[in-house]
């Protein structure tokens, strides 16, 4: 048993490889002292990181029942206290930063002091076979414990909305920009305008619904991803066809009744994040049937950083972040649904 390990690294969105890692160290070590990347190495590499207190709070509570042998610290470059540390004997990884250890190991070694003992540790792999980690949990990919956020039923048949889904559906879910009704166009361009503003806008701008679609497109901003049906109120609305479907780079046309979300929906709303994510392509999906109900899927495969924009009849625009948190609710919501 060493008296003192090492590990190091960002602890994002402080996941089950992450508490995988602390055990496996705990398991071999009486102490951990554990450096947390500080924010400025850190969001150089992606800027929808967590804040270092954030981070280490996260760490903390996950780790509660171990606190007297864990103690945190702020790691300002690559290697911290690794390469002259004389009190720690083992330094704690996974196989893939393996390099590292050797690395700062064969530094030490250069400058006199003993190697250190690397642990290492198989990464966690996810419902789909992948590692878990902090860059798929901000992709909207996984959960911190590697599972989905589109339940199982939703791959196998075309759920139908319950009634006490729909009543739930009624609580406020975003934020209202009021505008006038007969121009939606001032309400999307006070949102626009928050979200470039907002440090927390990575992209994509997911708009939903015909009149909020065109707002944007008319406000000089179109949506990254568009969602249409024709529709207004559930009427045919004669505004639809000036939307202009030769600003997107891709056209996907799906199938979605009322009160249910099919497959063809959800398979469009997942090659138009993916056209995002991978090539930063546009794109707008015709749904023949309503659309009303996708956000409930759009948030659960969205990117951490991504904002959903709909119409609230009347008021102006709802708009949401796409967060850990309305992932959550999604997802709660959809297993309310029944099978179809």
């Amino acid at each position: 048993m060493h008296k003192i390990g090492l590990i190091g690294g960002t602890f994002d969105r402080f996941h089950s490889g992450h508490l995988s890692l602390i055990e496996a160290g705990l398991s071999n070590c009486e102490n951990l002292q554990v450096w947390i990347t500080n924010d400025e190495l850190a969001r150089s590499k992606d800027r929808r990181i967590q804040s270092w207190p954030e981070r280490e709070s996260d760490l903390i509570d996950a780790t509660l029942e171990h606190s007297s042998r864990i103690s945190t610290h702020q790691l300002d470059d690559k290697f911290g206290p690794s390469l002259n540390s004389i009190e720690a004997s083992a330094i704690i990884c996974t196989t893939e930063t393996m390099q590292g250890c050797l690395e700062i190991n064969s530094l030490r070694g250069k400058d006199g002091f003993l190697p250190l003992d690397i642990i290492s540790v198989d990464r966690v792999i996810s419902w789909d076979g992948s590692p878990i980690s902090s860059s798929r949990i901000r992709d909207g990919k996984i959960d911190r414990e590697g599972k989905p956020w589109i339940p199982e039923l939703f791959r196998i048949s075309d759920p139908i909305m319950t009634l006490e889904v729909e009543s739930k559906l009624k609580e406020p879910f975003g934020e209202l920009i009021e505008g006038p009704e007969e121009d939606i166009s001032v309400a999307a361009l006070e949102a626009i305008s928050r979200i470039v503003e907002s440090t927390k806008f990575s992209g994509p701008l997911i708009a939903v619904g015909d009149v909020t679609v065109l707002a944007f497109q008319n406000s000089g901003r179109p949506a990254d991803i568009a969602i249409v049906d024709g529709q207004t109120k559930r009427e045919e609305w004669r505004g639809s066809k000036d939307i202009d479907f030769s600003l997107y780079d891709n056209l996907l046309e799906c199938n979605s009744p009322a009160g249910s979300l099919t497959r063809s929906l959800l398979k469009s709303c997942e090659c138009s994040i993916s056209s995002w994510m991978q090539k930063e392509e546009s794109s707008i999906i015709r749904v023949v049937g309503e659309e009303d109900l996708s956000p409930l899927l759009l948030h659960p495969l969205a990117p951490i950083g991504s904002v959903v924009l709909y119409g609230q009849p009347g008021r102006g625009l709802v708009i949401r972040w796409c967060d850990e948190e309305s992932k959550i609710r999604c997802r709660n919501l959809l297993r309310g649904f029944s099978k179809g």
